[in-house]
Formats: C-alpha cells, structure tokens, sequence
C-alpha cells in the first residue's frame, strides 16, 4: 500500500480489511516506526507489523549475530553468525521481503543515555526491546513530550518473563474501542413513558451498556425517534430505556436500533510515574497478584543489571538471593504492593540470561497489535503494564542441577538456560504430527525450528500435511511464504522455509486431507509412532475428526484457532482432559428459508439469497444436468421412458435446462435479463399480489410489519451501474456453464444494448402459487417433488423440441463454476455483489459495500498476523509441559482478545469419569478390548466382555447400525451368527469400534453406557486400520 496512493491492494490485505478496516489500513500506510532491540522479540515484532503494512520501519540494533541467536531470532542464519555479521544487517533483507508496501531501513548508531533523540521526531510510534530501563524512561519522557506525542512501546523478555508498556500520551484518541460490528436489533415494542422503555423482538440480547447509545431507524408510529441517538439504561438483556417518550406519537410497529459507536479519550502516565503504582492487565485469574510480582521481579532485575552490568548468572545461587534482596527493596517503594514470591524471583534469576521463543512469540504478537492501535485509534490500548510468566514451564525443573542449564555454544544455549538440556534432548526426539500449514501452521513451525522439534539427528520428526496452494491473500499472515510461492504447496514449501530456519529438524510434507477418506495413509500405525498432533486448522469439522483420531490413538492434542484479534488455545491431554469433541459450540443461527427465499430484512439475507442463487444456477444445477447425462444414455431413451409415464428423478429440471441451452453470446445476454425481471421485479409483483399492502393477520396485526418489507418492483434501466453489472456478470456465467466464447467489447454497455433492443419481456401474469410464510418450514427438494400432468406434458414436449435441434453430446454437458470470491476477473463477485444490493434495494434494505458483501458470501474469516502469531506461541508453550508430562494444573487454555485488550488462562477441562456400577467406571480416553476369531459370535462376544468386565452387555451397535437390541423382532437369533456376518468387514479392516450398553442395577432404570469396545477379528491383528 503506497502512501502516496491510499488504494489498498485487496489480494493482498482482504483478510487484515476485516479487522482493521480502511481508514486504519490507511492510517498505517503513512506511519513511520522505529524499532529497536533485533532479538527474538524484536524481530518478532518486526515481521508481524510489516506484514501489516505500515509505511516504513526503521530497525535498529548494534550488537554482531552469535550462535546461541539461532535459537530466539528466525531471520538470522548460520552463515550470518560465521560471517560475523551484525544483527540488523542480517535481518534486513528478511524482514523487508514480507510485504513490497512497506519500507525497511536499518541504523546501527549508538543509542543510549547520552544520544540526542531529535532523530525520532520522524517517527510516529517508537519500540525499544533490549533496552535498559533507563533508556527506556529517557525515550519515553522524549516521545512523551513531543506535540503530537510520539507513541512509546517499551518491550522486555528475560527468560520465563516478559513485560510490555504503552504510552500513548496525555489525549490518545480511540476511534474505535472494540471492533465489533454492530447489529441491527428489530424492535417488539416501544413504551410511551418517563422513561420509555424498548424491548427487542423474540427476546434477542442487546448486548448493551448503559451509557451507550443507539440510532434508532424505520419506527412506525413514534417516528420522531427516527434518525435520533439515545443514551440507554439498560433494565434487562432484552430490554433499556431511553429517557422521555412521553410527548411522542404512540409506537404502531417495526423500526430498529443500532448501536452508536462513540470516540473515547484516554490518558497515558510516564513510565518514570507508573513504575511505583502501574496499571496492569490480570491475564491470569488464578494468580491475580502475579502482574504485580512479576513488577517488582524485573524492576529487581533492571537494578542488579545497573549495579552489575550484567545479568544473574545461569544457576549462581548468590546472584538468585542477591535479586530477591532487590526485589524486597523495590517492592517496599510500591504503592500498591503484593508479597514478593521468592520462586518466581529465583526462576527469573536462573533463566533472565536465556529465552523461551513461545513466550517472546505470544508477547511479540501482543505488543505489534499495540504498535498498531498507536499509528491508528482502532482497539483500545493496553493500560500501561502487561506481564506474563512462564513458571508452569520450569518449576518441575527445578531440583535439576545446574549442570543441566550450563550453555554448551550450541543455538539451543538460550532455551537450554529456561528449561535444561533433558528437556532440549526431549523435544529433539519428538514426533509431531501437524494438520494444516496456514496461519497458525507456519508460526507454528517457526516455534518448532527455534525449540528444535523433531530433529532428524535424534530420530525425531515433523510430519505436516495440507492439500491447499498458495494464493497471494495468504502472504500477509502465512509469513513462511513469498510472491514467488504463489501456486506451490503450502506444506513442501513451509517445510522449505523451516529448514532454513533450523536446518537440523526433520520436516515430512505431504498434501493429504485428513479425513475418513485418508485413513489408509493415517492409520493407527501412523499415529502409534507420534508423541502428539497438533491442529492448525479453520474449521470445526475437520477439528472433530482430528480430536477423534487423537482419542482413539491415546496421542495429546494441541489445538488453536483465531478470529480477528480472537484467539484461543486448548490443549487435550490422555487421561487428565476433556477432548475437543466433549464440548460443542452452539450450532450457527440458520436464516429461515421463507425470509431468504421471500422476506429478507437485513443486508445479510441479501447477501446470502445472492450466494445462494449462484450456487443453485451456476453450480448446484449444472452438476445435476451432468449426473443426469451420465445415468441416461441419450435424449430419445429419455423421452422414451417420460412419453411411458416413467418416473425420473430431476427430469424436468434437466430438460428445462436443455430445452434452453444458450448457443451464443447474445442469447447469454437474453438470458440475463430475463432473470433480472424474474428476481427483481416478477417477484415483487407476485409478492404484493399474494399479500397487498393492507394485508392483515388473524389477529388483526399488518402482514407487511417490521421485520417483514414489502418490496418494490426495479424496473430494468441499462444507464444504471449496477443493472448493467448484474446483466453482464451473469451472461459470463451463463457463457461460462456452456463453454460459449466471448470478448471483452461483448462487455461493453453499448454491445450490451443492441442485444437487449431486441429482446422481448413477457407480460407478467399473476400466479396463484402459495407463497412460504412458516419460519419453521426447510427448503424442499425441487427434483423429488411430484409434477402435475401439464408440467409432465411441458416436459415431454420441451424435450421433443430440442431432439428436433438436434441434441449433440456436447450439448449433455455443462460446466459447474465453483464460487472463487479472491478472483475479481472471473465475474462471480459481479454477480454476487450486484443481485445483492439489487434485491437490497427492492426491499429497501441499506445496501452493503463490495467488501462486507465477500466476506459475508465467501464465508471469510477476519485474520491478522498479530493474533496467528500470539497463538502458536501460546500453544508451543503448552507443548513443552506436554512434553515433560506435567501434571495437570500445569496446563493452561487461553482466550484472548488483543482488541480490547483481554487475556485469559484458565484451567484445561479436567476429564470426567462415567461411573457405571461399584468399582467400574471409565473416560473418553479408556476404550476395552475383545480379540476374536472367524467363527466368534455374538454371544461369544457378550460372554467375553461379562467375562472380562464383570458386566453383561445389554445392547450392541455398530455405528447406526443396531447388532443386538434385545426387543427388537428376530435379534435373539442374531447370537448364533458369527461377528464377521453381522458386521460384514472389508478385507483390510482388522477391527471395528462397537458402541455397548449395560443392564442397570434396578429393573426399572435406562441401560448404562459403557466405554467402546474395540472388537479384533483376529487374536493375532495389528491395529492397522480403523
């Protein structure tokens, strides 16, 4: 995004637009940075506000590249450190390659107590990392002073803590505090009082705060309320008041609400004044004094490094009492003060000289959206302090020798000092398996190659898989990835791009989904030999099937995802966790059919009947003409078999289709206009000739009211933009579906009229159809509904017509187009984008710009580096507890929300056991076994497990399929039949998961469930395949 052409290029940024929004990407394209400190926080913050896409960042730093910076910092290389370069050179390159948009410079000047810092008057937001806290407080009071105020970050990781501080100056303005969009609220009822009172229809929550306000629009009756903002008091979830109604006209109906979005002004302290009595965010409700601990902790440390000029020694017991001396002393000039916690004091002491690259990830990923709400207002701002340890991480450590931390000129001496040379050798010989190489799987594996995971030295491995190719939009998150990848795999060339990371790890990609499907190639073996899998994933679904496999497998699981600035961690862990699939999301609100197909009332419907009359035309029925073709030999066996009163699923549909395939270009154009008149205005007319605008219920209530719109017909006007558009990107989809050539001056709105000058409309004619009015009712099933004789009869003659033309094989096949939202060549955003906003129009709905329109319609998801990045460092932590098998309050999930800003750990979900009888009892993790042979019955199998279990088996099931239900007609005789009958196995399947309930103590109470019982057709049968 060049500054001086604030275009934002959508290939590029699509995905950051839905969460940051324009005027903030704009913003940020004519911000200047200077950053400081190119350690691994440093470069960490580096790439994610550059993949951003400020205008420029300068990169400061003054010290050579060392080996043991292979472990904390990924842009810097072996051949770096050989060649005695100096960090900042080394990094430059690297980092000014994410993103052409953005401008990178490098200084290596001294900056320290006695620099003049007129030099970043330049500069709209400054960050120091790796500064001392005196530099610190001199910039900061610099920045500070500065009109406007420079915006200062000051960033610190040392060992298993990490600090970060903003000031913003005394009048930061935020444009907007939260990001959320607002929605549009239907209004049941409003009183006419002191105060008036609303309440929202069907019981929806307004989500409000008192002293917000909210617009108010489209009321009937009190319509003065129209067009005005009123401060609310909210009295209910469903209902606020609004101050005096009481001299307003009475409310009749309809109308909505919308929240008003309100600037707030925030002031931001010195660093010099908040270190005695800090503002700070409270991650972790389990330790709430831990923030303030942490404070006094590193203020400790910021002492011992001025009276020492170093930091502690790595295991130096004096140096660990020395801090928490220090620490008790600084703590006691705390205004607000917490007890010192001495562990934490002499975990910093031992570890400040090294790094956890996780935790300068997940910190890195918190200060860059900070950067960001500094050059832009979007979000609100960290008030001031944020801190965080990593504790969990290395206290079962501690009785370890010092030995085991001492550095051995190696990259890992950095995390070797945080978490001991055992654990390094652990992860080295770790076996990981990683579903998805997006966002979060590149970041992902960027913390694998710093904590040396899966290396090919110590028969370790990391295994990843997916089957999606680069695409340009992917470029401003998936930092692995360059220009030139565009098309390539996503996972060969994220394993590329490890290596050259850590060239030691072990990176197998592949291009496989993991599904049923794939069960061959990711069968039980392929996870017998894993120590854990972790999902890099974007959806629900293929997180289920993954958490399943890793249950069954006894394997953790790691899984993460984000939305926006939303991110969340949870980590699954054999025998001590619930799994993923032991909680479920509220299933997603479905629009009902008749309000999509007939009564839309917000832009969002529009939007959705637009998507879905692209997939019904271009891909839905197209596939469905082909399936047709390929069952039915010929048009004449067809019309053969309909002049026998044959019934054919999908005929009429099909033959309609044929009856009138396009030839030409022209007829393209014919066509759409014609489904113009049908959408936009047939439609109308036959809506208000089925319920006229007086329309009223039974109980006496106006048909046509909020949130029902009557709607208005569009008369066809080719002078207007959006007409034209809607006519030609729908004859490129026709031409398109039928392989019919055209050029670009067939586009052109003068080649568009002289087609359409011949076209003949047909005269409307008002039908009799019943027309959908119950929310409850489903879309039905065009081709399963039963025809009436004269549609039999259009048919058949429909289909003797086109024999006539002559119906060549080319003719029984069309081409599907499959919905491409990233593509603006191909047309189909055109046609979205414009039948939306057309049919926004006829309902009088406020139409919606072309990019809130693709994300709603391709389904995207907000995305943005900062957020990928803050997550995988999250989860990379959890996976050194996993890997040292910690007990369970080790482990922690996080929520985040870096908009607000929000961060929240919370204890994993503690894995609950089923008690069936005394004594017996099991977990979503125990699974019983029974090994049988070919002639093994069901009654052997019941014997065995009463035998094994000491329980009788009540009921049998294979997936839906009932083996032994005892009421049910003819099951007695099924314990006679062998197993291998009844369950009819493929010759590679080895055994089958069965589903087994028990008899209840009491005659009277419901069967008792029972964990799987995994049946082997064989004693002798490897777990192969599932």
């Amino acid at each position: 995004m060049a500054a001086d052409s604030m275009e934002i290029d959508d290939s590029l940024y699509s995905r950051q637009r839905y969460v940051l929004g324009d005027s903030a990407m704009q913003q940020m394209a004519q911000s200047s940075v200077f950053l400081s400190g190119m350690g691994g926080l440093g470069v960490e913050i580096a790439k994610n506000i550059v993949l951003a896409g400020v205008k420029a960042v300068t990169l400061h730093d003054t010290k050579q590249c060392e080996t043991c910076n292979l472990g904390s910092n990924f842009f810097i290389r072996q051949q770096d450190v050989l060649s005695q370069r100096k960090r900042v050179e080394a990094v430059l390159p690297r980092v000014a390659e994410l993103n052409p948009y953005v401008h990178v410079d490098m200084s290596s000047s001294t900056l320290d107590d006695s620099t003049d810092l007129s030099f970043l008057r330049r500069y709209q937001c400054v960050i120091l990392t790796e500064a001392r806290l005196s530099l610190q407080k001199r910039v900061n009071e610099f920045c500070h002073s500065q009109q406007p105020p420079i915006r200062f970050i000051g960033c610190d990781a040392y060992g298993i803590c990490v600090r970060v501080f903003c000031d913003f100056g005394d009048d930061f303005e935020v444009l907007d505090p939260t990001g959320e969009e607002p929605k549009e609220i239907f209004i049941q009822s409003v009183t006419r009082d002191n105060p008036g009172v609303v309440t929202c229809m069907d019981n929806r929550t307004h989500g409000l705060q008192t002293g917000q306000s909210v617009l108010f629009r489209e009321v009937n009756g009190m319509e003065e309320l129209n067009g005005t903002a009123r401060q609310v008091s909210v009295l209910t979830p469903h209902s606020f008041a609004i101050g005096d109604t009481s001299h307003l006209q009475p409310y009749a109906h309809g109308g909505f609400f919308v929240l008003v979005k309100t600037p707030k002004t925030i002031s931001f302290e010195t660093m010099e004044r908040q270190l005695c009595d800090p503002q700070l965010l409270i991650p972790d409700c389990s330790k709430p004094e831990a923030p303030l601990q942490i404070h006094a902790a590193m203020l400790a440390l910021d002492a011992f490094q001025e009276q020492q000029g170093r930091l502690p020694n790595i295991g130096c017991l004096q140096d660990a009492e020395d801090m928490v001396k220090l620490t008790e002393e600084v703590n006691a000039k705390l205004r607000n003060k917490a007890p010192v916690n001495a562990e934490l004091v002499r975990c910093l002491s031992r570890t400040a000289g090294g790094a956890l690259p996780p935790l300068t990830a997940a910190t890195g990923g918190l200060a860059s959206q900070e950067v960001l709400k500094a050059l832009t207002g979007k979000f609100t701002p960290l008030q001031q302090w944020f801190y965080l340890d990593a504790i969990e991480v290395v206290r079962p450590l501690q009785s370890l020798s010092a030995e085991e931390f001492a550095p051995r000129g190696d990259r890992y001496d950095g995390l070797r000092a945080c978490i001991g040379e055992s654990m390094c050798l652990e992860l080295h010989k770790l076996r990981v398996f990683m579903v998805g190489c997006g966002a979060i799987g590149c970041e992902m594996l960027k913390n694998f190659a710093l904590l040396g995971v899966g290396l090919a030295k110590s028969s370790g491995e990391v295994c990843i898989t997916d089957p999606d190719l680069i695409e340009k939009s992917n470029l401003n998150r998936q930092f692995l990835f360059r220009p030139h990848h565009i098309q390539k795999p996503k996972s060969t060339t994220a394993a590329t791009a490890t290596l050259e990371i850590n060239p030691e790890l072990q990176v197998d990609s592949r291009l496989d989904k993991v599904c049923p499907a794939t069960e061959s190639i990711y069968s039980d073996s392929f996870y017998d030999r894993l120590h854990l899998v972790v999902t890099a994933l974007d959806n629900v679904e293929a997180r289920r099937y993954v958490d399943s496999r890793s249950v069954s497998s006894q394997k953790p699981l790691l899984d993460s995802g984000t939305m926006g600035t939303k991110g969340h961690t949870e980590i699954i862990v054999p025998n001590l966790t619930e799994s993923y699939n032991s909680h479920r999301d509220p299933p997603e609100e479905e629009i009902p059919f008749c309000t999509l197909k007939s009564f839309p009332a917000v832009i969002e419907h529009t939007i959705q009947w637009a998507r879905d009359k692209f997939e019904s035309s271009f891909s839905h029925k197209p596939s469905i003409y082909n399936l047709f073709w390929q069952t039915h030999s010929s048009a004449e066996a067809v019309l053969q078999r309909m002049q026998a009163r044959e019934s054919l699923e999908g005929a009429f549909q099909v033959v309609k289709l044929l009856s009138k395939r396009p030839s030409q270009w022209e007829h393209c154009v014919t066509l759409a206009r014609l489904k113009f008149d049908k959408y936009f205005k047939r439609k109308a007319l036959q809506l208000l000739h089925s319920f006229p605008l007086d329309t009223r219920l039974k109980d006496g209530s106006l048909f046509w009211q909020s949130p029902k719109r009557p709607p208005s017909p569009i008369e066809f006007d080719l002078k207007d933009p959006l007409h034209l558009s809607f006519v030609v990107s729908a004859a490129r989809l026709f031409a398109g579906l039928y392989s019919i050539p055209y050029s670009e001056k067939d586009l052109t709105e003068e080649a568009v009229h002289r087609i359409l000058s011949d076209v003949q409309i047909p005269q409307y004619q008002p039908s009799e159809k019943l027309i959908e009015t119950d929310e409850a009712a489903k879309k039905p099933d065009q081709a399963k509904l039963s025809l009436s004789s004269e549609e039999e009869r259009l048919a058949i003659t429909q289909l003797e017509g086109a024999i006539a033309a002559k119906v060549t094989p080319g003719k029984l096949w069309m081409t599907p187009q499959q919905f491409e939202k990233d593509d603006d060549s191909n047309g189909h955003m055109d046609f979205v984008a414009s039948a939306s906003a057309l049919r926004a129009s006829m309902y009088s709905i406020e139409a919606a710009d072309r990019l809130k329109t693709k994300r709603i319609a391709g389904k995207i998801i907000p995305a943005i580096a900062t957020a990928t990045a803050a997550v995988a460092g999250l989860v990379a932590l959890e996976l050194i507890k996993v890997v040292g098998g910690y007990e369970f309050e080790s482990f922690k999930n996080c929520f985040f929300n870096l908009a607000i800003p929000v961060v929240v750990f919370t204890e994993t979900a503690a894995v609950k056991r089923t008690h069936i009888r005394d004594n017996i009892s099991f977990s979503i993790w125990d699974r019983w076994t029974v090994h049988g042979h070919e002639d093994f019955t069901l009654s052997d199998f019941m014997n065995a497990v009463r035998e094994k279990y000491g329980i009788e088996p009540t009921m049998v099931v294979h997936g839906v399929k009932m083996l032994y239900v005892p009421v049910m007609p003819g099951h007695s005789k099924r314990l006679k039949l062998t197993m291998h009958k009844l369950i009819k196995p493929s010759a590679e399947r080895r055994y089958v998961d069965l589903t087994v309930s028990f008899a209840p103590e009491a005659d009277d109470d419901e069967d008792l469930p029972g964990p799987p019982v995994r049946y082997h057709f064989s004693r002798d049968d490897a777990d192969e395949m599932p």
